[in-house]
């Protein structure tokens, strides 16, 4: 039995299309109903077709849901959750993608009183968006980390957890706060040191005349694309995870000090001791499929 008949997504980029795509692909049966508050997204989708429906407003593509997954900068989901609530039928659950969850429980809470708000993370992307930069295996393999709140119905937040089983994702449950927290390490923190990186060799190009893109080698290269991101999606990120990206960043502040007494000092063991352990994390990721080991990143030449 599938866990929905009637999916309403909200926000039809990159994790929408793909979620629309996984849908397609393993719930042929389901009903699709998509809105984007773009209109040249929307009509970017009506051509691609990948969703049953298009609607020109989000509170007419929830009207029949069974469950709606929103898709939007996490700053934007009180407002979004705002614009669905007269139309949402008093059974559907809703949902979303985003990256940080104790401040999307918070806005959805307020907009949407007495509606079941089951959050989930799938921990998956590229660096690309829109509708056209989707596709349906986006999720396979991968974590989607499902946040109920506290004194959520166990059988709703099953549902959900089915639902993206079905797309391929290893699912795990956890405590919306504990998710924040361990992804200001995992994901927040990297893309705010990738930003940081780019930002720098931005502003030393002219001093530089050029050599810094010009000779950007391997480790450059994935700081870019990192930094190539939604910067939209980021912002809303950083600012509505700030406790938790900043307990991390002054973590990290002082690792970074610590590193730089061992290379004032000639302290080569402890360089040497950092970046064993630190070759150790990157093969367990491998080992447990969360990237690939082919050489050079699997990159294509």
């Amino acid at each position: 039995m599938l866990p929905f008949a009637r999916v309403t997504i909200i926000g039809l980029g990159l994790i929408g299309s793909s979620i629309a795509r996984a849908v397609q692909a393993t719930m042929p049966t389901v009903r699709l109903t998509g809105h984007d508050a773009d209109p040249q997204v929307r009509e970017r989708v009506r051509q691609l077709g990948f969703v049953d429906d298009v609607t020109d407003t989000a509170g007419a593509a929830v009207t029949d849901a069974d469950f709606v997954i929103l898709c939007v900068p996490v700053g934007a989901m009180g407002a979004v959750g705002a614009e669905i609530a007269a139309d949402l039928p008093a059974d559907a659950i809703v949902s979303d993608v985003g990256s940080s969850k104790a401040s999307v429980l918070a806005a959805l809470g307020e907009a949407l009183p007495g509606v079941t708000v089951i959050p989930a993370h799938p921990v998956a992307g590229t660096e690309k968006s829109g509708p056209d930069a989707g596709f349906a295996t986006l999720f396979q393999g991968r974590w989607c980390i499902v946040t109920p709140p506290e004194g959520a119905d166990p059988a709703a937040a099953q549902r959900v957890a089915s639902f993206w089983e079905r797309l391929g994702a290893n699912v795990e449950t956890m405590d919306p706060k504990h998710h924040d927290l361990v992804l200001a390490v995992t994901s927040h923190l990297p893309h705010l040191i990738a930003y940081t990186i780019v930002g720098t060799a931005s502003d030393m190009e002219e001093v530089t005349q050029s050599e810094v893109i010009k000779y950007s080698a391997g480790g450059f290269r994935d700081f870019t694309r990192i930094a190539a991101s939604d910067p939209t999606m980021w912002r809303d990120v950083f600012l509505n995870n700030k406790e938790a990206v900043l307990e991390m960043l002054q973590r990290f502040s002082e690792d970074l000090t610590a590193l730089q007494r061992a290379i004032r000092w000639g302290d080569g063991d402890a360089l040497f001791d950092l970046f064993t352990r630190t070759r150790a994390v990157r093969r367990s990721i491998i080992e447990q499929g969360q990237d690939d080991a082919a050489p050079d990143f699997g990159r294509s030449h």
